[in-house]
């Protein structure tokens, strides 16, 4: 599994570099930390462009998403 730490960064920040970690990660899972329901909606959205599962839970404020 590919993790991106983009917590405390403000899109597209965490977006770009979750759209990174999908194009290199051959198939394999990417599970991105981030801090605001906004770059959780748009990592979410990079997941479904890239036509993969995106599971969301949450860590106290911030959000873990898993792209599968």
């Amino acid at each position: 599994m590919i993790e991106v730490d983009a917590r405390g960064l403000s899109c597209p920040e965490p977006m770009l570099m979750a759209t990174d970690a999908v194009r290199s990660s051959n198939g394999e899972e990417v599970r991105v930390l981030v801090s605001s329901a906004t770059a959780r909606d748009n990592v979410r959205n990079v997941a479904r462009k890239a036509k993969r599962e995106a599971v969301v839970e949450e860590l106290g404020a911030d959000f873990a998403i898993t792209i599968r």
